[in-house]
């Protein structure tokens, strides 16, 4: 089941022009168990016209200790989108999260639309870039459950440190604020 409704936002962005470069961008971001993952497939399966590349913020974050830090932003930027913006190629490192450390590279040609889905995704950096931000609601615990469900038990402890990182990041980030639209990711 999807949060919303995708065609309906597919249309509207695909009537603005492109924010970056050709390529329209469309950033979820929101709470862990929000449902910002499952959002960003709904979306990516309504746009199978359309050349499309999904980038997971946990993806490059590095490590616990280095997620949403200047790091995360100037991949962001760097990295992905001031080469798209120019028409250039966009390159990456996934962050092995099982060795903990960065794992292997992620190249791309500029694609029709980029979503980039996860905390720290609709952060200012990429507010000049995106068509589109949206922000998911979820209740603290209901998020913190789903991941655990997803993800396992063991990482409560440091779940419960990130849920902390994340409120004073999107507080002094005023990033639900700057949404164009939010979602209550509590009701599905």
């Amino acid at each position: 089941m999807s949060l919303i409704d995708c065609q309906e936002l597919i249309s509207k962005v695909n009537s603005a022009l492109p924010a970056c470069g050709m390529t329209r961008v469309i950033a979820i971001d929101g709470p862990a168990g929000s449902g910002k993952t499952t959002l960003s497939y709904a979306l990516e399966s309504n746009l199978d016209n359309f050349i499309v590349q999904t980038i997971h913020m946990d993806a490059l974050y590095q490590g616990w200790d280095d997620a949403l830090t200047p790091t995360l932003t100037r991949t962001l930027e760097n990295q992905i989108l001031k080469p798209i913006s120019l028409g250039k190629r966009a390159e990456y490192r996934l962050f092995d999260w099982f060795e903990m450390k960065p794992g292997s590279t992620v190249s791309f040609e500029p694609p029709e639309f980029l979503i980039l889905e996860g905390v720290g995704s609709a952060q200012a950096i990429t507010r000049k870039y995106a068509n589109f931000l949206l922000w998911i609601d979820v209740a603290s615990e209901l998020g913190l459950q789903r991941v655990l469900d997803r993800d396992g038990a063991e990482i409560e402890a440091q779940m419960r440190k990130w849920q902390l990182l994340e409120t004073d990041f999107f507080e002094r980030d005023r990033t639900r604020e700057c949404a164009a639209q939010r979602i209550d990711g509590n009701l599905y």
